[in-house]
């Protein structure tokens, strides 16, 4: 059985993609296809790395039934690149970033979450909640979740039958 490696990045791996990956995961298991998607997040600067999401996005994430506790942020590796099928970016300045360390070969497998939300503008960003209120951590999530669902459409039309 096939299985498609996709990895969230933002800037620390504290907030907006580690909600990202506890997204997509349950959705992925709602879906049944948990076991055919590996999913990760990491983090483009290493200011966190090794702690727990932002307890702020995880109460938020808890309320909402997504469990993000076990998770730990990373730096994204210069292996990430060619590693995963997909890097989504949480933002147009995570892209541009991706994109400026992907080979030309690598640069089609880096995309932009909110591009696969319905009815959103493309180039959409996912505003980082960190020195915002708790409906900036809301609004993120919302935001989050109609991203991951057009991306679950997205790879399982990618997925070999």
């Amino acid at each position: 059985m096939s299985m498609l490696k996709v990895l969230f990045v933002c800037t620390g791996n504290i907030c907006r993609s580690p909600t990202a990956e506890a997204v997509l995961r349950q959705q992925a298991a709602q879906a049944g296809l948990a076991e055919r998607l590996s999913i990760e997040s990491a983090g483009l600067a290493a200011y966190h790395v090794g702690e727990p999401p932002d307890r702020r996005a995880q109460a938020t994430a808890a309320r909402h039934g997504y469990d993000m506790s076990a998770l730990r942020a990373r730096q994204v590796r210069p292996d990430d690149i060619e590693r995963f099928d997909l890097l989504v970016a949480l933002d147009r300045g995570h892209l541009h970033a991706l994109s400026r360390q992907a080979s030309l070969d690598a640069r089609d497998r880096v995309v932009l979450l909110m591009d696969f939300a319905p009815d959103v503008p493309r180039g959409t960003d996912v505003p980082d909640p960190y020195y915002g209120a708790q409906a900036e951590f809301e609004r993120a999530l919302a935001m989050i979740e109609a991203g991951c669902a057009g991306l679950l459409a997205h790879l399982r039309a990618r997925l070999p039958s």
